[in-house]
Order: C-alpha cells, then sequence, then structure tokens
C-alpha cells in the first residue's frame, strides 16, 4: 500500500511514534504527510503528561498565546518561567525530556550578609528568559545551600545531573581554601556525595590564601575526603551562558506512577568543616538537566 493510500489518522500514529524534527523532516519531504504533520494527537505525543499542570503555573500568561500543540512543544522547548518567575522548565528538542532550573529565590540558603542583586544583571540561556533577581553571599563563616525539586516533576526512566549555577565577584574572598560537600538526597536515600572547589585557578589571591592557611587547609581537607568513601574532587565548569557551574550529583527517575514520583529531590552544597570568613559568591539557581 503506498503512503498516501493509508488513513490520515494511521499515518498520524505513525508520526507520533517518531520525534519532532522526524515529523518535520517528514512535512518538508513529502505533501502527502504535510497534513498529517500539521495534526495536534501528532505534537501532543510529544509533550510531557504533565504539560497541563506546567501550563497552568507559566508565570506570563501573555507567553502562552498558542493555537495548536505544535506552538506549545516550541514554546516549551525555549524554556518557560513558572511558580512566580522561580522556576524555568524546558524542554529537549530532541528527546523531550524536561529540565528545570530553581532561582535564588526558590533555593534554602544559610549565610550571614545575603544580598538580592536586580533585574538586569542576570541572564539565562535564552535571551528572553530571566530570572529576577540572584543573591550575592557578602560575608559568612558558615555556607549552606540546599534545592528541592518534586520527582514527579522529573521525565520518567531518565538519569538526572543537578548543577550548581553561580559566579564568583571581583571582590571575592575565602572560598578557594576549602572544599565543600555536595551531595544528592532522593526521600530518605543518600544517593551521590561527593566534594568540590570553588576556587578561581590561578590567580594571585588564591596563591596568597593558600599560603597563609595552608596547613589548616590541608589538614581538613584530608578529614574531608576521608570522610566520603570514593570521593573525587571536581572544580566548576564554565557554561555558554557566561556562569559557571559545578555538579552537586546525579540520580535516576525511575517509571511514571511508582513510588519514586511521591518522594522529593534534595540536592545540597555545604561547608561540613572549618569555619573561615568568606564572600562574593553569586548565585544564580540549581539546574536539574537530562545526562544524555
Amino acid at each position: 500500500m503506498k503512503l498516501n493510500e493509508l488513513p490520515e489518522d494511521c499515518v498520524s500514529t505513525i508520526l507520533s511514534l517518531s520525534s519532532p524534527l522526524d515529523v518535520c523532516r517528514a512535512a518538508a519531504a513529502s505533501s502527502e504527510l504535510r497534513l498529517s504533520a500539521q495534526s495536534d494527537c501528532v505534537w501532543e505525543s510529544f509533550l510531557p503528561v504533565d504539560y497541563h499542570e506546567i501550563v497552568s503555573r507559566a508565570d506570563n500568561e501573555s507567553l502562552l498565546k498558542f493555537c495548536t500543540k505544535k506552538e506549545l512543544l516550541f514554546l516549551l522547548c525555549n524554556s518557560l518561567l513558572i511558580d512566580g518567575g522561580n522556576k524555568v522548565v524546558k524542554l529537549n528538542k530532541i528527546s523531550g525530556l524536561k529540565s528545570y532550573i530553581l532561582s535564588a529565590r526558590n533555593l534554602s540558603m544559610h549565610g550571614l550578609m545575603t544580598q538580592f542583586i536586580g533585574p538586569g544583571k542576570t541572564s539565562l540561556i535564552q535571551e528572553n528568559v530571566k530570572f529576577i533577581e540572584s543573591v550575592e553571599l557578602r560575608t559568612t563563616s558558615w555556607l549552606e545551600i540546599h534545592g528541592y525539586i518534586k520527582m514527579k516533576m522529573l521525565s520518567p526512566n531518565t538519569t538526572y545531573g543537578a548543577y550548581l549555577i553561580f559566579k564568583v565577584s571581583e571582590r571575592a574572598y575565602g572560598l578557594d581554601i576549602m572544599p565543600m560537600e555536595v551531595s544528592v538526597q532522593v526521600g530518605n536515600d543518600l544517593v551521590c556525595h561527593n566534594t568540590v572547589y570553588l576556587r578561581r585557578d590561578g590567580e594571585k589571591n588564591h596563591q596568597i590564601q593558600w599560603l597563609l592557611y595552608y596547613n589548616r587547609t590541608e589538614t581538613l581537607t584530608t578529614l574531608v575526603n576521608q570522610g566520603i568513601e570514593g570521593s573525587i574532587l571536581t572544580f566548576p565548569g564554565a557554561r555558554d551562558d557566561g556562569w559557571m557551574e559545578i555538579e552537586l550529583g546525579q540520580f535516576f527517575h525511575g517509571e511514571l506512577y511508582s513510588d519514586d514520583d511521591h518522594k522529593v529531590v534534595k540536592m545540597s552544597l555545604m561547608e561540613i568543616k572549618g569555619h573561615h570568613l568568606k564572600g562574593g559568591l553569586v548565585v544564580e539557581g540549581i539546574e536539574i538537566r537530562p545526562l544524555h
């Protein structure tokens, strides 16, 4: 049977089992497929099962002027602010998997003298998607950051990584003396535990602070690492949006509607041992994205 002899609903079903990219290619290559490729039932198959809830939580209703499910899909692929502008949700254009970014306002941070930085000073991936504020840690002797997300918000059968998005200001100090502990906890289970450095390699003030605190740092670093079996010390990496990121850990979300859906994922960066003054850490948020 030729393709143009198949019923339209049959063609739509076939297309819905492919990917958004495949559907666009098919529509461009075949006039017989073009009509079916515009069908809402095709594009709805690429949307997450909870897309109605996501849309209801959108921060700006004017952004949700879509007439078809195809338009909604591409809207979500370009990032969408939700929950009062405190979260960003984004779909991967190829896999359809969800990722989230929790803003600084959405995190639990313990430290003295934190200052929120206002509009125009943050930029997040897409030029039209910005958090209203980031937060700068001015002065503290104790640093602790936690982020939380419900497992049911994430795509099933997917391994995720959690990343702290941050910058280090020009007047920063004390951030490169001691490693920090990072962890990911799913429900009551600790699934990832590691050590990281929030330092700027090769800078003069880092070398000076290292000399001043050398003996104390070496001792405390050994204690931290001894307390984390299999720990691998990691360092920040640069992002395409101009910020830095450090991995907090990885975790797996299993089947949809399983017991995992009722759990909360807790992502943390904490200073456990040793207290010294530090400041100049600018936090944008925590990103939770699929690992491919």
